[in-house]
């Protein structure tokens, strides 16, 4: 079995938690920042490897089919299953199944969340499943979840003990196995999809992939302003610390006051000359110096105003420093090689990590960009790359940030250009 190489969305609700803009439009040509919300979608699909797309429309379909036709402007192909509105979800994914491929993704057309596709595929693998779905947390959620990662409940009623997590429209789909548990279709029933997800996760035939990195949705309106900003272009760097900004101690050993920080020359420079062309920073850091009594917390928060200050000084605006206290041995999600920080940086800022670069010296940090779904510049001194199984995706490497700052300035254009 191949990995996807079709996504199937479903582009036929009424919105009507969006009107009064749905009144004119379906509501997967919400706009956002001037494109439709499908847009995106859509792209994110394409960058994933995967360029046949299948639309199932309903309300205001001709709208969608005008704007994408074929799918030329996106470098992907378009094809279309459309009925009319009062068809719910089930019944258009089985008025669609000769124009599906026998194994296929299917996506929500409301919801945006960062994956990885082989990730997922990989568990889709292990617990071979008919379906496997992405979830997120929240606290009155529809599905509960085991350690292993198979769906062990589905309560559309959101009102069960343990159900602390929702899908969010992102599926790997084997076609025979699920059309197989489709009602008797020859009378042309119609049915939700979501009823067909409670069967099959009560025969623990779902496997489910816990997402970190927040979800954003389009179904309301003030869930819509927020994902208009979270498409937004932002200039925001993530940046390591010790061995980038400034130099490391020697090994074993930490910066623990002040008066032991020292500038990395060329990185300040760089630092200085990126601000100039509108850039701000975010700074992520292991302290384990703190879980192993060798730093105090109070100099390390008087460490990092320092830092601040000096770079404001120079012009360089610092939004926040997250920084991790844990021993390596405590296994916390927030502790590089874990993506724990990066997803807080995500959620307070509104980042889209798949449109941010982070600076890094260690193989922790090439790991940890991975995890987050960022790019990675990093920086190598004796100009070799870290042994991954899975490298970040833009990934560069280079011997000292100044040297990268038309390469970074021209990956920013190019995503802004996409947003």
């Amino acid at each position: 079995m191949n990995l996807p190489q079709q996504a199937i969305i479903l582009c036929g609700g009424l919105g009507s938690r969006l009107r009064p803009l749905t009144e004119n439009m379906p509501k997967p040509m919400a706009p956002v920042n001037g494109k439709p919300f499908l847009h995106y979608l859509i792209q994110q699909i394409r960058d994933q490897g995967i360029r046949r797309i299948l639309l199932l429309t309903g309300y205001r379909g001709e709208m969608i089919q005008e704007y994408f036709g074929a799918g030329e402007k996106l470098d992907v192909e378009i094809a279309y299953s459309s009925g009319p509105l009062e068809w719910d979800t089930g019944r258009r994914l089985w008025e669609a199944r000769r124009q599906m491929k026998p194994n296929f993704m299917l996506f929500y057309s409301d919801n945006f969340v960062q994956f990885n596709l082989h990730r997922l595929w990989r568990l889709h693998l292990q617990h071979a499943t008919p379906i496997s779905m992405l979830l997120a947390l929240k606290e009155k959620g529809n599905i509960r979840v085991s350690q292993a990662g198979k769906i062990e409940a589905y309560d559309k009623s959101r009102s069960g003990e343990g159900f602390d997590n929702v899908e969010i429209g992102y599926m790997i789909v084997e076609r025979d196995r699920v059309l197989a548990g489709f009602p008797d279709c020859s009378g042309f029933p119609d049915f939700n999809f979501s009823t067909l997800l409670e069967k099959y996760a009560k025969e623990a035939k779902i496997a489910g992939l816990v997402v970190r990195d927040p979800y954003h949705s389009i179904s309301d309106m003030k869930r819509l302003q927020l994902t208009c900003d979270y498409m937004r272009h932002k200039k925001i760097l993530l940046i390591d610390r010790d061995g980038t900004i400034n130099r490391k101690a020697p090994r074993g050993e930490y910066i623990a006051r002040w008066d032991m920080f020292e500038w990395m020359p060329d990185t300040l420079e760089a630092m200085k000359n990126l601000s100039k062309d509108g850039f701000k920073f975010i700074i992520i850091t292991n302290q384990a110096g703190i879980a192993r009594k060798m730093i105090e917390p109070e100099e390390l928060v008087y460490i990092h105003m320092k830092m601040i200050e000096k770079l404001a000084a120079e012009g360089v605006t610092v939004l926040k420093v997250y920084m991790s206290p844990h021993h390596w041995d405590e296994d916390s999600f927030n502790r590089k090689p874990s993506p724990g920080m990066f997803f807080k940086a995500s959620q307070e800022f509104n980042l889209r990590m798949d449109r941010c670069l982070y600076v890094g010296d260690d193989e922790r940090d090439c790991i940890a960009a991975a995890n987050a779904g960022c790019g990675m510049l990093y920086l190598s001194e004796d100009g070799k790359d870290p042994e991954l199984d899975e490298y970040p995706k833009p990934y560069f490497r280079a011997k000292s940030l100044r040297e990268c700052l038309a390469l970074i300035g021209q990956v920013y254009r190019e995503w802004e250009a996409l947003s």
